[in-house]
């Protein structure tokens, strides 16, 4: 892959040693606990995209990069430090065109096909299921398949779940032992379909409730394989679909027969605001009116999550039925002079801080949120790592899946927060945003946002319910907010230890720099 170098504009620069004038006051009620925050949240997504698989995780068991059959070893090396609990593939509108049959056997005999969705380019399927069960086995995640449901067939969906998760001896199940995997696989989130609003099929929701039910009846449960089946949810705010599939595939199951367990929710946030224009906006020469647009996608989310939540609960108050965000970033243009169907793009400060925004919305309503996966995981969009050739650099939305990664299956707890405004053109967000949690070692731990680019902040806390005796934490922060790191320059934005929390019985008090990230232990 081409080098990226381009000069950056260089916007707020201010000094995190400046007067802290501003103040924002955040209770954290320790002694009211809510539900548990699913690791699945941190979930990440991969896809035949660009240089997404092929570079960036597949580089052919022969190259002088270093690989484990195939698999490059720094990537596998930098996820697994992410702790990433679960991946998503082959896509994406790749998957409404991937025959899974294709991707099997020797890899000089795999029939090569043109990727119509993205570039237009050759995909020689050498990166098929086992690479990526063995990709999966080697980060220490779940696989979560997404079934072709636009130009695929009910038995071929249906002989691939057998293939991967029967042990009989069948066919299938024998012709996977002669592949080389003897053992079936543990296969449990399986999706019914990508976007079938859209690039997988253009249907109305009615007509795909139809072909849910139709594929769902045959995807079989193997013993000692349970799917945990997921539909394709809404585009953004379109609350009909989610009405539809709430109404006629979760309300009109009964106990016994298969029906919805996750609903799948894609929104994606653009610094121009909307799809319409031409270009989406530069992820690295921006304005603070970009800047603006990108967090308030953030709140978007937010907004997203709980009106289609709103539904979910009238239809299902038990909440047996889970939201599942499993595309959701900043997309922005192309890189230039990359191939624009690649969906390359840099990763800035300001990714970083839409990350961490748009991760304490999924843990706000970690009572429905079960599983949310980050367009990509690498090479492509809001990626966390960036390749070229043996080289391997790890942007600032990784670092923010880094320090967030201690909420993982912790018990969210209770806040009170207010703040002031940061404003633009006569529009304005909470300038702080929080979220806390308690883990099973009983540590809790603290995540602040400062979304404000010139001014910081100082965040005055009360502990109700907890008696810590320290504070220690982590900033994550940079000249500009769209700084970046780069091949030449890989340690440009990364987390550093943070000085600024000092606690006096049961207050805190937090200096937040501008345009900061922060993440508090309390022990």
């Amino acid at each position: 892959m081409k080098v990226i170098r381009q000069t950056f504009v260089a916007l707020a620069l201010a000094s995190p040693l400046a007067g802290f004038a501003a103040t924002a006051t955040l209770t954290l009620h320790a002694d009211q606990p809510g539900a548990t925050i699913n690791r699945n949240i941190y979930g990440q997504f991969t896809e035949h995209l660009g240089h997404c698989i092929y570079g960036g995780i597949w580089v052919e068991p022969d190259s002088p990069i270093p690989n484990t059959r195939g698999i490059r070893n720094d990537v596998v090396a930098a996820l697994r430090a992410l702790r990433v609990p679960v991946v998503r593939w082959p896509g994406g509108c790749f998957a409404e065109e991937y025959h899974w049959r294709d991707g099997i056997g020797s890899r000089d005999k795999r029939p090569a096909m043109i990727n119509t969705n993205w570039g237009g380019v050759v995909e020689n399927n050498h990166f098929g299921t086992h690479e990526f069960m063995d990709f999966c086995e080697q980060v220490g995640c779940e696989p979560y398949i997404c079934g072709n449901l636009g130009s695929g067939t009910v038995q071929e969906l249906s002989n691939w779940i057998e293939y991967m998760t029967s042990d009989a001896n069948s066919p299938l199940a024998n012709e996977r032992r002669a592949n080389g995997r003897d053992k079936p696989w543990k296969v449990k989130y399986f999706a019914f379909g990508n976007e079938s609003w859209g690039c997988g099929g253009n249907m109305r929701p009615e007509y795909y409730v139809d072909q849910y039910r139709k594929f769902s009846a045959f995807a079989k449960d193997y013993p000692g394989n349970t799917l945990y089946r997921v539909a394709c949810g809404p585009n953004d705010a379109n609350y009909r679909w989610t009405q539809v599939l709430m109404n006629d595939i979760h309300a009109m199951y009964s106990d016994t027969a298969p029906g919805m367990d996750g609903l799948a929710l894609h929104s994606y946030t653009l610094p121009v605001g909307h799809w319409e224009n031409v270009g989406k906006g530069s992820a690295t020469a921006f304005g603070e009116d970009q800047y603006f647009n990108c967090l308030n996608g953030a709140a978007t989310m937010d907004e997203l999550v709980t009106k289609h939540v709103a539904i979910m609960d009238r239809a299902d108050p038990k909440k047996t039925v889970s939201l599942v965000v499993d595309e959701w970033g900043v997309w922005t243009d192309s890189e230039p002079g990359t191939n624009p169907g690649f969906l390359y793009q840099q990763n800035s400060l300001r990714d970083a801080m839409v990350a961490a925004l748009t991760l304490n919305v999924f843990q706000k309503h970690a009572d429905r949120v079960s599983m949310a996966n980050i367009a990509q995981m690498v090479n492509v969009l809001q990626a966390m790592i960036l390749t070229d050739g043996p080289k391997m650099l790890l942007t600032p939305t990784y670092h923010v899946f880094e320090m967030y990664k201690v909420h993982q299956d912790a018990t969210l707890l209770a806040i009170d927060l207010s703040a002031p405004g940061y404003g633009y053109a006569g529009k304005s967000l909470p300038a702080v945003s929080a979220s806390a949690s308690r883990d099973a070692a009983g540590k809790v731990h603290v995540s602040l946002v400062n979304v404000d680019p010139k001014e910081p902040i100082t965040l005055n806390c009360r502990l109700a319910g907890l008696a810590a005796h320290s504070v220690s934490g982590r900033v994550l922060t940079a000249p500009a907010v769209n700084s970046v790191n780069t091949f030449d320059a890989p340690h440009t934005v990364e987390p550093v230890a943070f000085s600024g929390a000092k606690l006096s019985g049961n207050a805190l008090t937090v200096d937040l720099p501008a345009k900061s990230i922060v993440v508090l232990e309390l022990e």
